[in-house]
């Protein structure tokens, strides 16, 4: 696999005309969101806030922390299929810290290609691992939680149709609409896999794609991801709204999918908006307070973890080096 700059002799690739409207449509989603935020938040007392976000209970917050734990366990999981299809063999315990430390900080501050793959090659160039297999491996694991997602979304749109419906303020018509786009997409990429060897060729780089058994392992995986994540914030909901996990995991999943387009680090404030939209029935107070309980759970308390233990990774490593 070759993965740099460009090639002498390799015809430069003019920029497209329209390259603006990506950036353009993420920077309207972003603003959009932030409008209707605060639209939202300006009707809320301080003071019911307050009182939200002090009426969790331990057993919530309990509950919060042990679902946070479980998925960035899971996130383990990424790092160790992609090693696999890659053929390389590291300890677990360095897959783990730098599973945990890149998703940790890429959640946080956004731009995950470049972000989670700096602290990736941080830790896994002292093992031998290259700068093109980190790229490789940051690529299979962003399909692992892609093919997770994708599964999830479709199961909760065809299990409770009415419910998502309800809530999307839509008919159950066009929810299993999008559900079968969905499958059909899934499937299609299943079958594609399956068909024979597939790589993906991008600018000279050549990614060799995981064949069905390991993208099946992905999409099982990344699903079971994706429900402890939107866990740590159903279990922070304030209590008696009457809303069944799998019709909120789809809302959970459209939102994911909104803070994603609009390339906010961590979807912030779009996944909000969208969250406090789709559950505008529920009390804005308790809604925004268990936003702001799932924000420090599931991406501050991490984040500074992971600080941590990239500072102390860096003092054993300087350590070892001086004993040398």
């Amino acid at each position: 696999m070759s993965f740099g700059p460009h090639e002498p002799g390799m015809p430069l690739r003019r920029r497209s005309r329209w390259w603006w409207l990506g950036p353009l449509a993420s920077a309207t989603i972003f603003i959009a969101s932030l409008v209707v935020l605060w639209f939202i938040i300006r009707e809320i007392e301080p003071g019911a806030l307050a009182g939200a976000f002090a009426n969790a209970s331990q057993r919530q917050l309990g509950l919060a922390l042990g679902f946070t734990a479980l998925s960035y366990l899971l996130l383990t999981g990424y790092d160790a299929l992609a090693l696999k299809r890659l053929g390389l063999s590291i300890p677990y315990r360095t897959t783990a810290l730098a599973s945990f430390t890149s998703y940790s900080v890429s959640f946080t501050l956004g731009f995950p290609i470049v972000t989670g793959g700096t602290v990736r090659y941080w830790i896994y160039s002292p093992k031998g691992v290259r700068a093109s297999e980190v790229a490789s491996l940051t690529v299979i694991a962003g399909l692992t939680f892609w093919l997770g997602l994708g599964a999830i979304l479709c199961a909760c749109l065809f299990y409770d149709s009415e419910g998502v419906a309800r809530l999307a303020r839509t008919s159950p018509l066009v929810v299993q609409g999008v559900g079968a786009a969905v499958a059909l997409g899934t499937l299609g990429y299943l079958a594609w896999i399956a068909s024979g060897e597939r790589t993906i060729r991008v600018s000279g780089w050549n990614l060799p794609l995981p064949g069905l058994g390991i993208t099946l392992g992905q999409m099982c995986l990344g699903a079971c991801e994706v429900c402890a994540a939107a866990a740590v914030l159903f279990v922070l909901l304030p209590g008696g709204h009457n809303i069944d996990y799998p019709s909120f995991l789809a809302v959970y999943v459209f939102a994911c999918l909104i803070g994603i387009a609009s390339h906010a680090p961590g979807g912030l404030g779009v996944f909000e908006a969208t969250m406090l939209v789709a559950l505008s029935r529920l009390p804005y107070e308790g809604v925004l307070g268990a936003l702001l309980l799932f924000r420090i759970a599931y991406y501050l308390l991490p984040f500074i973890l992971a600080l941590v233990l990239l500072a102390l990774n860096e003092m054993i490593r300087r350590i070892r080096r001086r004993e040398r």
